[in-house]
């Protein structure tokens, strides 16, 4: 935790710059009354892509919805959002069906509605009205996915745009159309084109949707479209949330998507790989100074749980995430301030998922912290930070993004280099665990099919364990399964021409851990590509790599991170206090993939009322919290001197709606607690006065 001089000015300057960015911009958010005051927390909610694809049906949203209700609602989680292809009735399976071979639903308008065979309740014209009243009625909101543009079957039967002398043929050009799923076609900036999207929007607003996902949106970045967005869901005068995706917005665009949408895809589609969680890092750290009340960046679903039963990637399955990468995924997220959307299928989760989902220090820490900000990366050290908005005190995450410490490693392996393969040999002596991974090597990883064959641990008397035999802590591949004594394809291992009956097929990037037994102090393995792939068109270059536990220690420098005196230090995911340290005495050990996450608290010496009038020297009148409200909010003043008070409330006309204070008061500092259960929702003034004459008055915003 130790940091320069320089790098810590940098810090100290930054840190005030963002606190008062974003307490400016919490400020400004709570005077209107514009879409950002729709999303003032990064949504929560469910999403059926990761579990289901594009088919997921209206028996399973509801289970998802069922499952929320009752176990996550009173943890802030409310959206349900059925993703992509609803509108095509005959699409079963996690890969879309090519477009000759798809049923498509929609009306008279060109408008695609729901699929009457997998969403029963939308026949007869309903739409997703039923299904949206069902999670409403659960205290729930409903999403639906949309893709950018107009359908390409509304062009082909010149099918007209609903309010408009237009059709569809008039407002489409088949430049820039979606290469993954050519659907829809781009819809030109031409008189008939906002029309046509006031259409869809409108229709979706009369079923209920509460919040729109677009995709192909940010990646390439399509401002005008965006910009018809953004006023048709205005048109509708319904608070429906916006979701831009899919890829990695270009943060030359940030500025604009914060005027248009509440939350932006900031990768492309992220899956249960390390690497690519080890990739969200710089991602966060470079979209934080984006982030404000109603406009979040968006890191993508978390891939937990259950996941891929009928999935565009890999296998049916549990989360490939080992606990301790879980536990990193979930609070980069929660510090970062990304919206939270669950991808596996909630029914089905574990008890260490639920506690996850659950967690409610953290979550709280999600929805109400500021100035959230990357504090030092250095090698496979990282840390965040952030400020909690009523006290002094203070977040901090630590990661350890390091794979245990490397012992041995294959150099690069190809069709051409080392062909043969491999034979690694490892010191693994005193280790508590083992990592065995395979990476990409240069190129893309199509065709990375690796084989760790005969892998197997050594004591000193020469007794052998074959890996095969041991149960692994977890297994990771970066296509497919990790298949046991087969090919990645379920072929015999087979690599150099020479077959072998035991073995791991893997495909870059991949991660297979153990819990080692004692007495085991060699590994050995012969490590190549299998043959399967020795024609591939491209691809085929990997290296091996041995690991063994690499357990980082952290000193926290409490100084540099502005305490002076003792602090209380809270484990968050723990839920319990570590205890009371000072400068440099706390120090915490964080995992291989893991991540700690504590509050630190500065504790305060007591002292009496006149010793407390002498170092307070202003009046002042704080920001309430929280804020927004819904119905009870704290606010906080302190008084220089002693004297007659006067705390109060109005609403927008002037007229007083509470008298919260009325009496004299001694100096210090003082709360007074609201409770507006009985107002409507809006932008409220509370107004503090003093018998010395000082005046301050603040807005604040209730919202139902």
């Amino acid at each position: 935790m130790r940091m320069s001089f320089t790098v810590l000015y940098i810090f100290v300057v930054t840190s005030v710059l963002f606190a008062q960015t974003e307490t400016q911009q919490l400020k400004q958010t709570a005077a209107d009354t514009t879409f950002k005051t729709w999303a003032l927390t990064p949504p929560m909610g469910w999403n059926s892509w990761d579990c289901f694809g594009p088919s997921v049906t209206e028996s399973e949203v509801k289970a998802n919805a069922d499952y929320m209700a009752a176990n996550l609602k009173q943890y802030g989680w409310e959206y349900i959002v059925v993703d992509i292809r609803w509108y095509v009735d005959n699409q079963t399976t996690g890969y879309y069906n090519a477009f000759d071979n798809s049923d498509f639903i929609y009306d008279e308008y060109g408008r695609y509605l729901p699929s009457p065979k997998r969403f029963p309740s939308s026949v007869n014209g309903a739409g997703f009205k039923p299904l949206a009243d069902y999670v409403h009625s659960l205290g729930l909101k409903f999403g639906i996915h949309i893709m950018r543009g107009v359908p390409v079957v509304a062009v082909n039967e010149d099918l007209p745009i609903k309010s408009s002398s237009k059709i569809a043929r008039d407002i489409f050009t088949s430049a820039s159309q979606c290469p993954w799923l050519p659907d829809n076609y781009t819809i030109k900036n031409v008189d008939g084109a906002q029309a046509y999207y006031n259409s869809i929007i409108q229709l979706y607003a009369s079923w209920g949707v509460d919040f729109i996902k677009v995709d192909d949106l940010s990646r390439p970045y399509y401002s005008t479209e965006i910009e018809m967005i953004r006023s048709a869901i205005d048109e509708t005068r319904r608070p429906i949330v916006l979701s831009m995706s899919l890829g990695a917005t270009p943060l030359t665009s940030g500025n604009h998507a914060k005027e248009h949408a509440n939350m932006w895809r900031t990768v492309d589609d992220f899956w249960d790989i390390w690497s690519e969680l080890e990739n969200q890092f710089d991602v966060c750290n470079n979209w934080a100074p984006y982030r404000s009340p109603g406009n979040w960046p968006d890191a993508d679903m978390l891939p937990l749980g259950h996941i891929s039963i009928r999935g565009e990637r890999g296998a049916d399955r549990y989360t490939n995430f080992t606990a301790d990468e879980q536990l990193t995924l979930m609070t980069l997220w929660t510090i970062f301030k990304s919206p939270l959307m669950f991808g596996g299928h909630l029914p089905d989760n574990d008890e260490l998922t639920n506690s996850l989902l659950t967690y409610d220090e953290v979550l709280a820490m999600h929805g109400t912290s500021v100035n959230n900000r990357q504090l030092y990366s250095v090698g496979d050290s990282i840390a965040w930070m952030a400020d909690d908005p009523n006290t002094s005190d203070k977040f901090l995450a630590i990661f350890n993004t390091g794979s245990g410490k490397s012992v041995a490693s294959s150099g690069l392996i190809s069709r051409t280099v080392q062909r043969e393969g491999v034979q690694i040999i490892a010191d693994i002596t005193g280790s508590p665990k083992l990592y065995l991974t395979v990476t990409t090597a240069g190129d893309n990883f199509n065709y990375d099919h690796g084989d760790w064959i005969n892998p197997a641990i050594y004591n000193d008397r020469g007794d052998s364990l074959l890996l095969t035999e041991l149960t692994w802590v977890s297994a990771v591949s970066g296509w497919a399964s990790v298949q046991k004594n087969k090919s990645l394809d379920g072929n015999p291992l087979r690599v150099n021409g020479v077959t072998y009956a035991n073995g791991f097929g893997v495909n870059s990037y991949s991660l297979i851990e153990f819990n080692l037994p004692s007495g085991y102090t060699t590994f050995k393995a012969l490590c190549g590509f299998d043959d399967e792939v020795l024609n591939a068109p491209n691809g085929v270059t990997i290296e091996f790599v041995v690991s063994v536990a690499g357990d980082k220690e952290v000193t926290v420098d409490l100084a540099e991170l502005g305490f002076s005196g003792d602090c209380s230090i809270r484990d968050m995911r723990q839920k319990t206090d570590v205890g009371t340290y000072s400068g440099t005495e706390f120090k915490t050990t964080v995992p291989s993939h893991g991540a700690r996450l504590f509050k630190i608290s500065e504790q305060t010496t007591g002292i009496d009322e006149t010793e407390q009038s002498e170092l307070i020297k202003d009046f002042k009148l704080h920001q309430n919290y929280p804020n927004p409200f819904n119905p009870e909010t704290v606010i906080r003043y302190q008084l220089s001197v002693p004297g007659y008070v006067s705390l109060t409330v109005h609403n927008t006309m002037g007229q007083k709606v509470a008298k919260l204070v009325s009496e004299k008061q001694g100096a210090g500092v003082h709360t007074a607690e609201w409770n507006a259960e009985n107002l409507a929702s809006g932008v409220y003034y509370y107004s503090l006065k003093t018998a010395s004459g000082f005046k301050q008055n603040h807005k604040m915003l209730l919202l139902r």
